[in-house]
């Protein structure tokens, strides 16, 4: 017989309206029917994603909210029917580690009175120096100092305080631990040193766990035997190895798709199964199948209109969909389309478009982001000169300077705007030779003409040899 049994449990609450009078108008289907087993010295994972019903699960465990209906078993005695005053009695046994440490200690309370208060009701330790002894054994356990006893709740870190939560369930020697959510609050570093403690304890002090989480990742880690609840009930089950080598249920093999894949070979080649829609209302769970609103392979019959049991599919796992096997098989194909995404998909490169040619005319931009330096004074210029010339002399200045404007090497003064494949710095470079021109004809006693700007840089060479080329040509 195992230590922890669930048979068929629910926790329904109802919802209320009325001003006067309160009267029932429907019910939360919270948790629906779930039947689980839990050995001695295991630890069971319990995942899904939020809403699902994992902490009502919990909490129906220790009867800390009501069950409506069904069986928690430990160790042969029937939790659910118990009266008030022996079910507080068998919370010896059975503790818990609550999601939030800060919102779960009293801020009022130093750590030691937080951890006796519980020896004490329960009759631990024959007097306060003995219940003082134990607490300091635990707390070294958990690995905080002796000296934390007289200490308050906020004087902690979050990964302390999860510490302290532990310490205050192994005071009283129990047999199961539920762990609500122990690492999700806390840094990655921080979880890696919970999750080691709680193995140690579990193998020191021989502690049955049942962890809820919807880290995957912490759940295979640390669990035996895995279980995945959807809006309330369990669609599948088994050890954990098995479960994430090879899902049986749809909605299992969409979660165990979005855990990310450390190795980027394989992660840009496995199947994506994109989920569509919302987890619907537990007030108003769809019937049959209660996943078959957002499930890739549903199917016209069965899945709208009979609710699933849980089925063993061979080697302890268990699996709640009518069409588990023709899915593994591969002879039912998937109605939704665009939910699974093949590998091809995923790895296919984007095409980018190639970048369009700049129009031939004959003028061809230098690196540098100016236009090409013109032949010396009397001699012929070469072809890819400045543009406007064609590498010939026989253009007069006016046309030089038209097409010096025209062209995309920045006009003579401004020296701000870099051409296509230039840089800013090209810009900086010549308002510096302006500024070098400047001071050169202002020490030979020269002025700019009237109206014309004044001549700098590779521009001002280059109206040079447009003038030189056209005084040649009056010459002969």
């Amino acid at each position: 017989m195992s230590l922890l049994e669930l048979d068929g449990v629910k926790v329904h609450f109802p919802v209320k309206k009325g001003v006067l009078f309160d009267r029932t108008v429907g019910h939360v289907y919270a948790v629906d029917g779930v039947s689980l087993s839990v050995e001695a010295g295991q630890t069971y994972g319990l995942v899904g994603e939020s809403g699902c019903g994992k902490t009502t699960l919990g909490r129906a465990i220790l009867r800390l909210v009501d069950i409506t209906e069904g069986d928690v078993v430990l160790d042969g005695t029937n939790l659910a029917e118990l009266p008030g005053e022996e079910m507080r009695g068998m919370r010896r046994r059975l503790q818990m580690v609550f999601q939030d440490p800060l919102g779960s200690l009293d801020p009022r309370q130093n750590i030691e009175s937080i951890l006796s208060e519980g020896m004490a009701a329960h009759g631990i330790g024959a007097d306060r120096e003995e219940r003082r002894t134990r607490i300091r054994e635990i707390l070294a356990k958990v690995g905080l100092p002796t000296g934390a006893l007289s200490r308050y709740p906020h004087e902690f870190s979050g990964g302390q305080r999860q510490r302290i939560g532990i310490a205050r369930a192994l005071v009283l020697e129990p047999d199961v631990i539920i762990c609500d959510e122990p690492v999700s609050a806390l840094d990655v570093s921080i979880q890696a040193q919970v999750i080691n403690l709680l193995e140690e304890l579990q193998e020191q002090m021989g502690l049955t766990y049942v962890v809820i989480a919807h880290d995957l990742a912490v759940v295979r880690h640390i669990s035996d035997v895995i279980g995945v609840m959807y809006l309330g009930g369990l669609v599948e089950e088994g050890p954990s190895d098995t479960l994430y080598a090879e899902p049986l249920h749809p909605y299992t093999k969409a979660l165990m798709s979005a855990v990310p894949i450390p190795d980027p070979a394989v992660e840009d080649t496995r199947e994506r199964i994109l989920l569509t829609g919302d987890l619907p209302s537990p007030s108003k769970p769809p019937t049959g199948c209660r996943f078959h609103t957002r499930c890739p392979w549903k199917q016209d019959t069965l899945c709208a209109t009979e609710r699933p049991e849980l089925k063993d599919a061979g080697n302890g796992h268990k699996v709640a969909c009518h069409y588990a096997a023709e899915i593994a098989a591969g002879t039912v194909r998937q109605t939704v389309p665009g939910a699974v995404r093949p590998p091809e998909a995923e790895t296919a490169p984007a095409e980018v478009p190639a970048p369009a040619k700049p129009a031939d005319d004959g003028r061809t931009a230098d690196p540098g982001g100016r236009a090409g330096r013109a032949a010396e004074p009397g001699k012929t210029a070469e072809p890819g000169g400045t543009a406007g010339t064609g590498g010939t002399g026989g253009k007069s200045a006016e046309s030089a300077e038209s097409a010096e404007t025209a062209q995309g090497g920045g006009t003579a003064g401004t020296g701000t705007t870099p051409e296509a494949g230039g840089t800013p710095e090209a810009g900086d470079a010549v308002q510096a030779d302006e500024a070098a021109d400047a001071d050169e004809a202002t020490d030979a006693g020269e002025a700019p003409k009237t109206g014309e700007a004044p001549k700098t840089g590779e521009a001002a060479e280059t109206v040079e040899a447009a003038e030189a080329a056209e005084s040649a040509v009056t010459k002969d």
